[in-house]
């Protein structure tokens, strides 16, 4: 399939064919990936991340942390 680049502001735009987004369950705002390989323009969506206060919320396993025992103070530190 061909498509042609418009000028959009500084840069250059490229429509995405409805059916295409549809296929691969994205919208309007939705955020892609944008690479190259020697002649070739890659866009793909992002792989999901999940951010380490969603994990640990999701947790439901052992919790698996113990109290830290630091040393006795030596010199001149303030405990």
């Amino acid at each position: 399939m061909e498509a042609k680049l418009q000028k959009w502001g500084n840069s250059l735009g490229i429509r995405i064919p409805s059916n295409i987004l549809k296929t691969l369950g994205m919208s309007d705002e939705d955020i892609v990936d944008i690479s190259y390989d020697e002649e070739k323009i890659i866009i793909s969506k992002p792989k999901k991340t999940i951010s380490l206060e969603t994990r640990f919320k999701n947790y439901k396993g052992p919790n698996l942390s113990k109290e830290f025992v630091w040393d006795e103070p030596r010199g001149k530190e303030i405990w």
